[in-house]
């Protein structure tokens, strides 16, 4: 049985933008994070990522745009020796009230289902408090990142209980594997 880890996009595998990654050129990797996940990969874990992209309900971009700024995020896993599993997003905006959306856990209880597991302690890494916050609503394990906006998510506070934390994806992996 593998094991199963989260990981939300950006700010953690790749650099944010306040303006959105809006196509495949924006999409860069931050270092470390792609040689993290082929670690991941090499000790037998399934990496999993859940990310937010109102990008699509704000009209920002679309599907096929999204699909190649993942598929480039894939090779350049792959050419590593890492493998993500799969990516579920939400493309709702926050006006939408879905249940898919971080905060909410409906984006962890898909992947939860998808797999037949239960999440209860599966390491879910994030840079913001609604990662923080679906990881807690589902008895993840809460990794907060210093990437992305990680130093501004700690430096507000009201993390959930037991959240850990972590320079970067890559010191994340280095104490699982």
């Amino acid at each position: 049985m593998s094991k199963l880890i989260i990981l939300d996009r950006d700010g953690v595998i790749n650099f944010d933008s306040d303006q959105f990654i809006k196509n495949p050129d924006e999409w860069k990797p931050i270092p470390g994070s792609l040689e993290a996940i082929a670690r991941l990969t090499q000790a037998d874990y399934r990496v999993v990522v859940a990310t937010n992209q109102s990008g699509i309900g704000r009209g920002l971009f679309d599907m096929p745009t999204l699909n190649a700024i993942h598929d480039k995020m894939h090779k350049a896993c792959a050419q590593l020796g890492g493998r993500i599993d799969a990516v579920f997003f939400c493309p709702h905006t926050n006006d939408a009230n879905c249940g898919c959306r971080k905060p909410k856990s409906g984006m962890l209880e898909e992947i939860a289902a998808r797999y037949g597991v239960s999440l209860k302690g599966v390491p879910a890494v994030g840079d913001s408090l609604r990662d923080l916050e679906a990881a807690a609503r589902i008895e993840a394990q809460p990794i907060l990142v210093l990437t992305g906006k990680g130093g501004k998510t700690q430096a507000k506070g009201c993390l959930p209980e037991g959240t850990l934390i972590y320079p970067d994806l890559a010191a994340v992996v280095a104490t699982l594997v």
